[in-house]
């Protein structure tokens, strides 16, 4: 058994690979043998010391994995044992094998690979909470999708199409093809293009995803239209480079439009603002479970399509890593065991 260990905050090199100690699972768990595990940006994060949920160093990584289920602890249900399945993980998924609740489980079946089953947990319960959650996306609605390309972006894809919404985007220009051929409407480059003078002279939106943080939420919260709402489901802006910067963090901590999040504000625009932290719903194991449930369930209808990028060698996590800091990715980045 090993998994991979950070000892202090830094670049891909500070990624190590450690032996575990006999893991037993307690009341309520299993010992999964870990098959794919997915790669999130917030574990790039969590690596550079930035991410405020990381447990202290030295610390492993990893929110999502698919595996089988090898060991039950006491009170478990007998049938789980030998069952292949696709869970949430915390700060444990880089490893080949982990202990989870079983609220954190669904049953992965049998036409779905590993590598997919790790591509769902955190985009997919991320896009969802989005979406179904808190936005209540709707027929004929204007959605605003950042980081359309990722793992996130693409899933929220699916739902939005789902719901007969027009989703529009910002991507590298190499993954506008790609991204026009799945459902994206119209796309924008935020590399050489402001999305908001762009957008700024077109209808508003009802929803705006963003990753980004700082001063895009500023230009997210003025495209909104009168009952729009601006959902927030990461800070990017504040680790642009492979070891962070404090000083980029607090410009872009600076740049937040601090004022205008205020009741106020919100009031006289009609407007709202949300906010989504997946590793911060670790207590809420049974809608967990019964939302899995349900993506998985459309991932057979052929409603959910996850798009992996690549399948990366657990021993090359480092890979992984630099994979999403150079933004190369479509879709999401999976280590295979």
């Amino acid at each position: 058994m090993q998994r991979v260990v950070v000892r202090k905050p830094g670049d891909v090199s500070r990624l190590e690979f450690s032996p575990i100690s006999e893991l037993k699972p307690k009341s309520g768990q299993v010992l999964l043998r870990v098959e794919a595990s997915g790669v999130n940006f917030a574990d790039l994060v969590a690596r550079m010391g930035m991410y405020q949920d990381a447990p202290p160093f030295p610390m492993g990584l990893g929110y999502e994995v698919s595996g089988v289920v090898e060991e039950l602890g006491p009170d478990v249900d007998p049938n789980w044992l030998g069952s292949s399945v696709v869970s949430l993980t915390q700060f444990t998924g880089y490893a080949s094998h982990v202990v989870v609740p079983v609220e954190w489980m669904a049953r992965r079946p049998e036409s779905m690979s590993a590598a997919v089953g790790a591509a769902i947990p955190v985009t997919g319960l991320t896009a969802w909470m989005m979406l179904e959650v808190m936005g209540r996306v709707r027929s004929g609605d204007r959605v605003l999708v950042h980081s359309a390309g990722g793992g996130v972006g693409l899933m929220a894809l699916d739902l939005i199409n789902r719901a007969g919404a027009t989703a529009v985007g910002t991507a590298s220009a190499h993954k506008h093809a790609f991204l026009r051929e799945r459902g994206y409407a119209q796309l924008i480059d935020y590399r050489t293009q402001d999305y908001f003078e762009v957008l700024s002279q077109e209808p508003g939106f009802d929803l705006v995803l963003d990753p980004v943080g700082g001063a895009s939420w500023a230009k997210g919260m003025q495209l909104l239209r009168s009952g729009g709402r601006l959902v927030m489901f990461g800070f990017s802006a504040q680790s642009p480079s492979q070891k962070g910067s404090f000083f980029t963090k607090l410009d872009a901590v600076r740049q937040i439009p601090w004022l205008k999040f205020n009741p106020v504000h919100l009031i006289n625009h009609n407007i709202g603002v949300m906010g989504v932290n997946m590793a911060r719903l670790w207590d809420e194991g049974d809608r967990i479970s019964e939302w899995l449930t349900e993506l998985i369930t459309l991932w057979e209808s052929g409603t959910v399509r996850p798009v992996i990028h690549r399948e990366v060698p657990f021993k090359e996590v480092r890979e992984a890593h630099r994979i999403l800091h150079d933004r190369e990715n479509i879709g999401k980045v999976i280590l295979i065991h």
